[in-house]
């Protein structure tokens, strides 16, 4: 009897190992889709079963106990198994399904991802999509996010990420402000102007250029810069660009669409701006034996789509 009483506790045990992989209940039960009343409910069946206190409860947080801590531990491995065997039964199916969970910065995705996510939603109709959009540098296993778009220069050596495609950084303004206040000819020309920057530290923000031909010497040149707004997002220094607020330090994937239209236009177009930004666009997932079909058939259709990259 007591055995049989055990094998009903296989899902309460399991939500405690995703309860102690988040950190809070609201957290928890988000991640697994149900309430968080019924996430507090089956811990608390668990406990009276196990006759032992498993979670200490803060008003701010939820930590293990000892106990709660062992059974984590002991059970781990068995439900990742469990998991990698029903996903690779799953992927037996000829079209890939299941939710797939994205983070992506939000730049990238707004200008240049969304029309290929669509677009692959629409061809694998079994498939169900949950975006995150931000800027910020994610735990991907603790957030259980399936994968991670990525503007970097290094992805962590301890996940496994597939490149999209090459970027680079670009000075642009108006043509009325540049009427107005002079089109540099030099990268030294561009202190006197009203230079919108990506803030990266409370240091005196500068850009380092280097020229593209022979012609105009050999070695990289830092200009201090100055101006009126600092944002640490693209979208809003191209908005400022284009009310003609001054010049603007971007990727290209942020400028390409305004650069196409004319609206704004390149600045020293015979200089490559050094260090600003990331010069890689990656898809990163957490390492695991198998990869899920749709994960692997969502990095196929990003890569096919950003493998032009944003040339402007």
């Amino acid at each position: 009897m007591e055995d049989q009483k055990i094998n009903t506790l296989w899902t309460h045990l399991h939500w405690l190992s995703v309860l102690a992989q988040q950190g809070s209940y609201t957290a928890a039960a988000a991640r697994l889709g149900v309430s968080k009343a019924a996430m507090s409910q089956r811990i608390a069946e668990l406990e009276r079963a196990a006759k032992v206190t498993l979670v200490q409860r803060t008003t701010r947080s939820v930590r293990l106990t000892e106990a709660g801590q062992r059974l984590v531990d002991d059970t781990r491995t068995s439900f990742e198994q469990i998991e990698h065997s029903f996903a690779q039964v799953r992927d037996m199916a000829a079209q890939p399904s299941g939710l797939v969970r994205v983070t992506a910065p939000v730049a990238l995705a707004r200008q240049q991802l969304m029309p290929l996510l669509s677009d692959f939603l629409k061809v694998h109709p079994e498939v169900r999509m949950e975006l995150d959009l931000s800027d910020r540098l994610s735990s991907l296993a603790t957030e259980g996010f399936d994968l991670a778009i990525r503007h970097t220069a290094r992805p962590p050596d301890t996940h496994v990420a597939w490149a999209l495609c090459s970027t680079t950084s670009v000075l642009v303004a108006t043509r009325a402000y540049l009427r107005r206040k002079g089109e540099p000819q030099i990268p030294t020309d561009l202190q006197h102007h009203n230079c919108l920057h990506y803030p990266r530290s409370q240091e005196t923000p500068a850009w380092t250029l280097e020229p593209l031909r022979a012609q105009h010497g050999t070695e990289r040149i830092t200009v201090p810069v100055s101006g009126n707004l600092a944002a640490n997002n693209s979208e809003a220094l191209r908005e400022a660009a284009l009310m003609g607020a001054g010049i603007a330090l971007m990727p290209d994937f942020s400028a390409q669409t305004a650069l196409r239209q004319g609206k704004l236009v390149r600045v020293l177009p015979e200089w490559a701006s050094i260090g600003a930004f990331a010069e890689s666009i990656y898809a990163i997932r957490p390492y695991t034996p198998h990869v899920p079909r749709a994960v692997s058939a969502l990095v196929d259709c990003l890569r096919q789509g950003l493998a032009q990259g944003f040339g402007v």
